[in-house]
């Protein structure tokens, strides 16, 4: 990125469905070079939003097959003639910052698929299981004239709900055998899923996955109906990956809540939220960065973290001293 960049000429390119432009225009939106931001807010507008696709945030514990399901589906997508990407983002190191991004060679079959695109990115040092951009990187990947964008998330957790801000449809994968599979995953999560898919129901552990499949579906009907959801929605399903099992019949269910939310108004209505979370959020994290850059408050958080760190000054009131400090200021 260190050359002069024609934003037309890359818009033009990711509108073409040229994976390299892609992939460049991906990396432009997650630099986080003042200059960068704004090539990439014009390269944003160049792309449009005219295209839609369908967008299917995935999460899953560690070790339920994740990269082994997004292939197995994926492939099975593509041989029906569509076009997928998949943003897969990768955990950060806390101290380093670095991450593998090893979610591309986990999946080489897919990978050499000509109407399949693969991203892995970095999560940084951010909550919700995906990156700040990657609701960029999946606008870019729809402007491109993918059918289906697969965000997979860093892993499972309460914070995973950050991911249906910006997906149409929200599964959850789980495997069998993993213990008490109700405590497995919490409560927040569970209210965002559409679809509950517990994997590897093959071989010794396909007894155990219809009865975690039940358990699940017992305690989906506990939870509160949603307005969102046709009856029978969120619902559990065994799905196995490696021997691509209940992969057609998981599809089947995706379509059929996503052509009820179309026909109910749904889709456009959560579209429409989302863009405003979105809104909301840029102006927080700008709001954060100006406090960060502005020199008067930056010392002040050094003074109060310095009192805090030896002991002699509350967190709470450290960061009420400094926001003390900002309503008092003059505008």
């Amino acid at each position: 990125m260190n050359k002069e960049i024609d934003i037309e000429t890359l818009a033009a390119g990711v509108r073409n469905g040229d994976r390299r432009a892609l992939a460049r225009a991906i990396t432009l939106v997650e630099s986080a070079r003042a200059d960068h931001r704004t090539q990439a807010l014009a390269m944003l507008d160049a792309v449009g939003s005219e295209r839609q696709a369908l967008r299917i945030g995935l999460s899953g514990t560690p070790g339920v097959g994740k990269s082994t399901f997004i292939e197995s589906f994926g492939l099975m997508l593509t041989g029906q003639g569509m076009k997928v990407a998949v943003l897969a983002v990768d955990p950060s190191s806390a101290r380093s910052g670095g991450s593998i991004l090893g979610d591309k060679t986990r999946m080489d079959h897919l990978a050499r698929d000509p109407n399949a695109f693969i991203r892995p990115s970095p999560s940084q040092t951010e909550l919700g299981g995906v990156a700040r951009r990657t609701r960029e990187a999946v606008a870019l990947c729809e402007g491109a004239g993918f059918d289906v964008v697969l965000i997979e998330t860093v892993g499972v957790g309460q914070s995973e709900t950050v991911v249906a801000h910006m997906s149409d449809l929200f599964v959850l994968l789980l495997a069998p055998a993993g213990g008490d599979e109700l405590q497995g995953v919490k409560r927040g999560i569970m209210e965002i899923a559409d679809l509950i898919l517990v994997n590897k129901a093959d071989g010794d552990l396909k007894a155990q996955a219809m009865r975690t499949c039940a358990d699940y579906a017992g305690a989906l009907r506990l939870l509160r109906k949603r307005p969102q959801d046709p009856p029978g929605f969120p619902k559990a399903l065994t799905v196995s990956a490696l021997e691509n099992e209940g992969l057609q019949a998981a599809w089947a269910e995706m379509r059929a809540l996503v052509d009820w939310r179309r026909d109910a108004g749904v889709w456009d209505q959560t579209r429409r939220a989302q863009a405003s979370y979105w809104f909301t959020e840029e102006v927080r994290q700008g709001m954060l960065q100006l406090l960060r850059d502005d020199p008067d408050t930056a010392a002040r958080m050094r003074r109060a973290e310095a009192e805090v760190r030896a002991g002699t000054l509350a967190p709470a009131a450290g960061a009420e001293r400094v926001l003390a400090a900002l309503r008092d200021a003059p505008p």
